[in-house]
């Protein structure tokens, strides 16, 4: 799979699934921007591509629910590298509680990062795309929850099944300029985020950490397996070289048969 002199923004890339994957870009030929929040921790993966000799890699500082910020961030990942060819929405956040117990700012912080982070983003590389006629590719995380639901996760649970829907219109508006768009949806992938939910859902549902990895996590998998990082990487690069329309407006799971379609 060849990515050689294409240009991809990666947001959340700072760490976990999103570095995976801009690692995976660059060693594929890409120039990559590695957008974050935290700005610091991205420039360290921007100098760690390029002192491992793959392509131009570009650290921009990026709240993906500031509409300028996105705005600025994207624009200067076209100056830098003159144009966007992939865009992977991949910023996310997690939230456990009960619908009872959860607060409208928590639920609201969550939806704008996932869903108006990938409005955002889209629409800002989506001009780029459109204006160069060079067609490209945009990547959503989803997640298994983009399929099904899981207790105390209510506001991710509608933010990753709203990413769904996001995808088939941008499907649907894009072709005509040669913009494919599907959904990368993850079961469980062992991140930090992964694991600070481990202590909050044992102490929500009155059982082990272990309990909640073997009988919560994992309990539906074909293997008692976590997704790695890796392994979702391998999808973004497949989806991202897929070299025409007949693949848009899709959704793949990766979660080792957590979830079968």
């Amino acid at each position: 799979m060849n990515l050689k002199d294409k240009t991809a923004i990666v947001t959340g890339a700072a760490s976990g699934i999103g570095k995976e994957i801009v690692l995976a870009f660059s060693r594929a030929g890409a120039h990559v921007c590695i957008a974050d929040i935290a700005l610091e921790t991205a420039q360290s993966v921007a100098a760690q591509i390029e002192k491992e000799g793959g392509g131009r890699a570009l650290a921009v500082a990026m709240d993906v629910t500031d509409e300028s910020a996105v705005e600025a961030g994207v624009q200067a990942a076209v100056d830098y590298f003159s144009g966007i060819d992939i865009l992977v929405s991949n910023a996310g956040i997690q939230h456990i509680a009960r619908i009872v117990e959860l607060n409208i700012a928590s639920w609201r912080k969550l939806l704008a990062i996932h869903l108006d982070g990938a409005f955002l983003t889209t629409r800002a590389c989506l001009r780029h795309m459109h204006k160069t006629g060079r067609g490209g590719t945009i990547l959503y995380m989803g997640s298994v929850h983009s399929k099904e639901a899981s207790a105390l996760k209510a506001p991710y649970v509608t933010a990753k099944h709203g990413l769904l829907g996001l995808c088939k219109v941008v499907a649907l508006e894009g072709a005509k300029f040669g913009v494919r768009t599907n959904v990368i949806c993850p079961g469980f992938v062992y991140t930090p985020l992964v694991d600070k939910q481990i202590p909050r859902q044992a102490a929500q549902l009155g059982i082990s950490e272990q309990e909640v990895i073997s009988k919560v996590m994992l309990r539906d998998t074909v293997d008692g397996e976590f997704t790695t990082t890796a392994d979702v990487a391998e999808v973004a690069l497949f989806l991202a070289s897929f070299p025409s329309n007949a693949l848009t407006g899709q959704s793949v799971i990766v979660s080792h048969g957590w979830h079968m379609e």
